[in-house]
């Protein structure tokens, strides 16, 4: 069976890029970080992140990261929400919205809680409308605020 990989394309910053990722997440290391020509320059770094593999490249300018691509973090709570909308955004990262964001180098990212998909999948229909149209009104997800939209 095929192993599918993200291969994610940077102008310079794969090594920092693969650093920062996996300081964030539990279960998380470089594995390996390939060098070419004289000075060494890293060309592609290979990190698992809670064991997923992914690799990055550093190809240079053409092709920047966009919103087309994105990580989706399943978070078991509001903390843990906080904790990633924070680190994620910090340091040149920007804010969208519905829980989406980009780290500072470009790569986009889904912070979502559980109780997301319990209160715009809940059985209840009318809820499942008010816990969405509070979603559509947040930059950063919030429980309670979800949680509160769905009860009425």
């Amino acid at each position: 069976m095929p192993k599918i990989q993200p291969f994610l394309w940077f102008d310079s910053q794969a090594e920092e890029a693969a650093e920062f990722y996996v300081s964030l997440f539990p279960n998380s290391k470089i594995l390996s970080t390939h060098r070419s020509g004289p000075e060494g320059a890293v060309l592609t770094v290979t990190f698992e992140l809670d064991g997923q593999m992914v690799t990055c490249l550093n190809g240079g300018p053409m092709f920047p990261q966009t919103e087309a691509f994105s990580f989706s973090i399943d978070c078991a709570d509001q903390a843990e929400v906080d904790r990633y909308w924070a680190a994620l955004t910090a340091d040149g990262g920007t804010e969208s919205q519905c829980g989406w964001c980009k780290d500072r180098f470009g790569l986009s990212w889904q912070v979502v809680p559980k109780q997301l998909f319990e209160t715009i999948g809940g059985p209840d229909a009318a809820g499942r409308e008010r816990a969405t149209a509070a979603m559509m009104q947040m930059v950063k997800l919030d429980v309670a605020k979800l949680q509160a939209a769905y009860a009425g």
